[in-house]
This record gives C-alpha cells, sequence and structure tokens, in this order.
C-alpha cells in the first residue's frame, strides 16, 4: 500500500452509509426475534418451521448484519443475507396479488439486489476488514479478498 494515506472521499463515506443501513433492517429484525422468543417460534410453528430454525435466522440476521456494518467479512455476510432475502421472498411472499406480499417480496428482491452489489464492491476504506489488511501484510491472499 502506499506510504501516505490515502484522503477520505465521498464513496468511501457512502459505502459506509450504505453498508449501515442495509444491515439496520437486519439486526433489528434479529433482536426483536430474539427478545421475543416465545411470540417468535409460535410465528414459526405456523410456518410449518421447526423451533431450531428461529434460532438460525436470528444467528444469520445478527452475524451477518454485524459483518456488513463493520465491514468485516462482509462479502460473505452480503451473500448470505442476499440468499436469504431470495429465500424468504420466493418462499413466504407467493401471494402477489395481495399488495402487502407483492411490497414484501419486492422489498426483499431490492435487498437481496444491494446485498449482491455489496458482495462485488467490498466493503469500501472505512471498514475492519480494510483496517486488517492494511497492518496484516502476511494474510493469504484469499483471507484479505474475504475481508
Amino acid at each position: 500500500m502506499d506510504a501516505i494515506p490515502r484522503r477520505l472521499c465521498m464513496t468511501d463515506l457512502i459505502l459506509l452509509l450504505g453498508r449501515l443501513l442495509l444491515s439496520l433492517i437486519f439486526l433489528h429484525e434479529s433482536l426483536s426475534l430474539a427478545t421475543s422468543l416465545s411470540a417468535t417460534l409460535a410465528g414459526f410453528s405456523k410456518l410449518g418451521l421447526p423451533a431450531p430454525m428461529v434460532l438460525a435466522v436470528i444467528a444469520l440476521q445478527l452475524g451477518a448484519g454485524l459483518s456488513i456494518a463493520t465491514g468485516l467479512f462482509s462479502r460473505l455476510g452480503a451473500v448470505a443475507l442476499a440468499l436469504f432475502c431470495l429465500a424468504t421472498a420466493l418462499l413466504f411472499h407467493t401471494n402477489l396479488t395481495n399488495q402487502n406480499e407483492l411490497l414484501h417480496f419486492e422489498k426483499d428482491l431490492a435487498i437481496a439486489g444491494g446485498m449482491f452489489v455489496l458482495a462485488i464492491s467490498g466493503a469500501g476504506s472505512l471498514s475492519i476488514g480494510r483496517l486488517i489488511s492494511r497492518r496484516s501484510k502476511n494474510l493469504p491472499a484469499w483471507v484479505t479478498a474475504l475481508l
């Protein structure tokens, strides 16, 4: 890397803002699911989903949400949440004649699209991943790519 630190630019700030906005819905939802666990279990049961799925969804939303917000392994978190959003849209928002269901279907597709863009672009320079990769010169290339 350059000996002279590069100046902060608008792209860096926009990537940070985008990451924070994308992660917010998943962090909020995971905390809501976790704090009302009995209601969450009942809701999942009505959908025919087993109880362990509740913990998996909470862990996915919280872990991937934090990875995106902090910029640490954000590419992995973004792909995981993009696939989660696609699955949610295709499995649970199928009554597209209902305006509310259609809205949720389209919202999930839009979030998935944003996550795929983040997975390709990376977290940017204002991220923990970038900080680690700058300070650790001996990391394998595949680790650096995931950061």
